[in-house]
């Protein structure tokens, strides 16, 4: 993460995780065989990373560290896999780190091909490098002119020792010697771009893909055409042979069509349309096996076994995410497992965060699926339903009935899903009245008990169904419930209470069950969206000014208001607790606000627009999706496991943009040391010793050491034992020594009682104390600091046993005891220690009560503390009172 000028991280809440749902882009698949454990391995790309997945089960084996821009083109040999990335290309072992890096282009690399020990590498200016694989060094460099041969497609011929084929735009194809440096024939070619070239399993014979859409069987032993094919659905992406006996070649299309040639009989034998809904990237005939491999930048690789009798492929294994841009994320259930989410493809689809054998796609909305299965699924496209573009899910009942319903673009009618049967469910909800065709659904939600739905139009009407029956129940108000189009509608936990908002500006409570009107608020701005934490009965409300306002449902009162945010705000979503808001907007930033303080806490920026934002039940994710972004990404919550400050951000906070985390979950392991530095950067807090001059504070002391000052005497009597100590009849048998390192024997106690004087000696008590001395030093100058810290280091019998020493019984004077009450009084008005002030005061009166009565001076200083005492205890007295009815107001109150 990059950190800002203040030194702190980008974001201090959210680290990247890693993203969801990205399966291949256009750059071709790459098929390995392993020797060592005889399998094939698919790799794939996925923007900055490659996927290298098990063909057998089409597992993920491994997921390669990031490099730092995309990349444009793969190739792999029985060890290494590279991978090009602007000019430069590295090698890749064990499928993840890199190894080796190639720096020496001046333009764009896209082609690669592993060569023995060497590799070669064409950029787009069609120079062309061999490089030793081990030592990063060049070992020859072609410079072609573009104007004449720019190379398009490159190929080792099999058996062709040190010789490589080049394709070019123009048309014509080169064959070189790379170890001699020397060109050896130039084929004329067809006048027509070259796209592809693949060795077949012929010797001497290679398959030629142009940009007209033919395919050219050439013998470049004789430069000899063999046959020509041609399909009609454009430039030829990609070609691959059978080699397990059937004479059969497969070539793609633009348009994601795969023809099947039967090379003895010179004809096409089958069509595999819409294998992809994009361009066929590649494809890949298994050795000696009947499974194809396909990849497109539809975001999907699929396996296609042949063995059918007519030998069309049928699909055997896939890996797909979608296809288009995410309309609406959210998590599903409660154990934060599962990502729901909606695209422009049409298509709903499951994202497990644990393992993606638990993906599933609830596949595309179709209109009328009894007419789709009595015609066949050639008119499927006609009777897809257009994207969906809000819905609201809950597993309540999902194994009972749909428990899922979506609103679709432009379409008056919802539609209710079944998640767990991974279908399109039994009923499209719509009034049976209207028929207009210009109003569509814009808003819904779904009860928390999972029986009702709840579904707001854009003419204002917001109506209830029963997603058992599919009956409508009822509608709020009495034409419409808003006179605009509905932008938000939700359900209390308790099906209680509905909260409607329209583009007029109004918000509306609802009674749930007889659809009356409780309350109306009329909003500062046009609401865009609403979001409810059912737990803890909070709205937020984002409106078209870009502020955010947040509603307590049970008070119905704006609770809080956040601004700054620049753009329009597209998601919100609230933490599992209901402490942070999270919202997402148009100006690329992702911001948490704290919503007990009212604090903007986090902020950060992303290269690309969030359009939506969700938080895992459980708080351990947060999932975001963005503009032309097909994957989900996962951001940690780094406050789950480090210390994080949440201090409010300044006013003058500038962001730092923070890139999107890749498919790899251990590349973030280099920022662990980063991710400690929050801590590190976490204010020491020093409490004041007093808050406010008006406060009542307390002493940091123990309650020890001042709770039981009036017990002591109780305490005393307890603590006496009931019968002296017995002395030893006879000597010990061992002989007594010394504590401490080195063994010493105890010196015999000599018996001095005799000489000793039983007559106490009082010239020793008369010695005044310490603490005497400093309340002397306090009547002159007024300051009881130094006596009060000497109490507070004493014990309950010293603390005892100094005031005692104040009366002149006991060697004090009136003096000191005037001195004592004037630091009670002092304590009293700094209402510092208050408790200490209170515990001395009491036990001072408890030892001197005779003597205080029959002094005048201290009887004057009395009256004044008496008076403070009071005054102080009345303050706190109300205060007390005030916190005990609140108390039993909510112990008692019916919620």
């Amino acid at each position: 993460m990059e950190q800002d000028a203040g030194g702190r991280t980008a974001s201090a809440l959210f680290a990247g995780f890693r993203a969801l749902g990205l399966f291949s882009n256009d750059i071709p698949h790459v098929v390995r065989f392993s020797a060592l454990k005889r399998r094939f391995y698919v790799t794939t790309c996925v923007g900055k990373s490659f996927h290298t997945y098990d063909v057998q089960k089409l597992s993920l084996v491994a997921v390669s560290n990031s490099l730092p821009q995309d990349i444009c083109c793969m190739a792999a040999d029985g060890k290494l896999v590279f991978a090009a990335y602007g000019n430069v290309f590295s090698a890749f072992a064990r499928n993840k780190e890199v190894v080796h890096t190639f720096k020496g282009h001046k333009a764009e690399i896209h082609l690669l091909q592993p060569f023995g020990d060497h590799v070669i590498s064409v950029d787009t200016d069609s120079i062309l490098i061999i490089w030793h694989i081990y030592s990063e060094e060049e070992y020859l460099q072609l410079t072609f002119d573009k104007s004449v041969f720019k190379i398009s497609a490159i190929l080792h011929p099999s058996t062709y020792l040190n010789k490589i084929l080049l394709g070019s735009e123009q048309g014509s194809l080169q064959l070189w010697n790379v170890k001699s440096n020397k060109l050896l024939y130039t084929f004329p070619g067809w006048k027509v771009g070259v796209t592809a070239l693949q060795q077949a399993p012929a010797v001497d014979v290679i398959a030629v893909g142009l940009m007209s859409g033919q395919i050219i069987i050439h013998n470049i032993k004789f430069d000899e055409t063999l046959m020509k094919f041609r399909q009609d659905w454009g430039p030829i992406t990609s070609i691959s042979f059978r080699t397990d006996g059937h004479p059969i070649m497969a070539a793609g299309s633009p348009c994601g069509h795969i023809g099947l040639w039967d090379l003895e009989d010179k004809k096409l034998i089958n069509q595999m349309r819409n294998a992809h809904s994009t361009a066929i990237a590649g494809l890949t005939f298994l050795h000696r096996e009947p499974l194809l491999v396909t990849n497109g930048a539809d975001n999907a690789l699929r396996i296609w076994i042949f063995d059918g009798p007519t030998g069309e492929g049928r699909l055997l294994r896939f890996r797909m995410g979608h296809s288009a841009p995410l309309t609406k994320i959210r998590y599903y259930g409660q154990n934060g497992q599962q990502i729901l989410s909606a695209s422009q493809d049409g298509t709903l689809q499951s994202f497990s965060t644990i393992h993606e054998k638990f993906n599933k796609s609830l596949g595309h909305g179709l209109i009328n699926r009894k007419r789709v299965k009595r015609k066949g699924l050639q008119n499927a496209m006609s009777v897809r339903l257009p994207p969906i573009t809000k819905f609201a899910a809950e597993e309540a009942r999902e194994s009972d009935w749909d428990g899922i319903i979506a609103c679709h673009q432009g379409k008056l009618s919802c539609s209710t899903w079944n998640y767990q049967r991974s279908t399109i469910g039994t009923y499209f909800l719509k009034p049976k009245e209207l028929k207009k065709d210009d109003i569509t659904a814009t808003a819904v939600d779904i009860t928390s008990c999972g029986n009702f739905a709840i579904i707001g139009l854009s003419s204002g009407t917001v109506d209830v169904y029963n997603m058992q029956s599919g009956i409508h129940r009822g509608s709020f108000g009495k034409d419409q419930a808003h006179k605009g189009s509905v932008r938000g509608v939700a359900v209390d936990g308790l099906n209680q209470l509905t909260v409607t908002t329209g583009s007029e500006g109004l918000l509306k409570f609802w009674n749930f069950k007889n659809k009356i009107l409780i309350h109306s608020i009329s909003l500062s701005s046009t609401p865009n969206m609403m979001l409810l934490h059912r737990d803890s009965g909070i709205l937020g409300l984002a409106l078209d000014d870009f502020s955010i306002s947040v509603l307590d449902i049970e008070t119905r009162k704006i609770v809080r208001e956040f601004s700054g945010h620049q753009g329009q705000i597209n998601d919100m979503t609230f933490s599992p607790d209901g402490r942070w808001l999270i919202s997402a907007s148009m100006d690329c930033s992702v911001r948490t606000w704290d919503l007990p303080s009212g604090c903007l806490i986090d902020c950060f920026l992303l290269d690309s627009a969030p359009l939506n934002v969700t938080m895992s039940p459980t708080g351990d994710f947060l999932a975001t999706s963005h503009v032309d972004h097909l994957g989900i990404y996962l951001w940690s919550n780094i406050s789950l496991y480090s210390v994080v400050s949440l201090r409010p951000l300044p006013t003058d906070y500038v962001p730092s943009v923070v890139m999107l985390p890749g498919t790899c979950q251990t590349q973030d392991v280099e920022l662990s040391e980063e991710t400690i530095e929050p801590s590190d950067e976490m204010i020491e807090y020093d409490s004041p010793e007093q808050l406010n001059e008006q406060l009542v504070t307390l002493s940091l002391l123990p309650e020890s050491r001042w709770k039981n000052l009036l017990n002591l005497d109780i305490i005393k009597k307890k603590n006496k034992p009931k019968e002296p100590p017995k002395v030893p009849k006879s000597a010990p048998f061992f002989i007594p020594t010394v504590p401490g390192l080195i063994p010493r024997y105890a010196a015999p106690e000599q018996n001095n009682d005799s000489q000793q004087s039983k007559v106490v000696n009082l010239g020793i008590l008369a010695q005044k104390s310490d603490f005497c001395l400093k309340l002397e030093e306090g009547l002159v100058n007024n300051k009881y600091e130094a006596a009060l810290n000497l109490l507070k280091e004493l014990g309950p019998s010293g603390i005892e046993t100094e005031l005692r020493s104040l009366s002149p019984d006991y060697g004090g004077s009136v003096e000191v005891m005037q001195s004592f009450l004037k630091m009670i009084g002092v304590m009293l008005d700094r209402k510092r220690d208050f408790e200490l002030a209170q515990a001395y005061l009491a036990l001072f009166l408890k030892l001197h009560l005779k003597v205080l009565s029959s002094e005048p001076i201290l009887l004057e200083e009395m009256t004044k503390l008496s008076s403070q005492v009071e005054e102080n205890w009345i303050h706190l007295q109300s205060l007390f009172n005030q916190s005990m009815c609140i108390l039993n107001y909510i112990k008692s109150a019916l919620l």
